[in-house]
């Protein structure tokens, strides 16, 4: 698990390796996304960056608008959970990145996703 707060946003995430979506070579860890407003001024999500790498040292960035095809403006006190999923080569790796939030005044900033840990239970020592 990972958290992180930025200018009010708080991102927490959690990550669990899926084995029945998984072979030798093809590791899929499924993570929850909760970004929570803890600010006193609404922000929207409107686009994120992810950087996902594996084991071997593969680096993967994955850039584009909202999450799970949503913009989600949050008031403050509200928060938004989603889930999603990512495939290795390898079975661990982690993944960080970083949100871009926009204020109603139009102010922009980049919410921080600290790096979480994708590892299949048992592959680390």
């Amino acid at each position: 698990m990972s958290t992180a707060v930025t200018e009010g946003i708080e991102v927490t995430v959690r990550s669990t390796f899926r084995p029945e979506r998984s072979e030798p070579g093809r590791f899929l860890f499924s993570y929850t996304v909760r970004i929570a407003n803890q600010g006193e001024v609404p922000a929207q999500l409107v686009s994120r960056r992810w950087i996902i790498l594996d084991a071997s040292g593969e680096r993967e960035e994955v850039v584009g608008d909202g999450v799970v095809g949503q913009q989600p403006h949050l008031e403050p006190g509200e928060h938004f959970e989603y889930t999603s999923f990512c495939v290795l080569k390898t079975p661990h790796g982690s993944m960080r990145g970083t949100y871009r939030m926009v204020r109603d005044d139009g102010q922009a900033f980049d919410a921080t996703i600290a790096p979480f840990p994708l590892v299949v239970p048992g592959s680390l020592n």
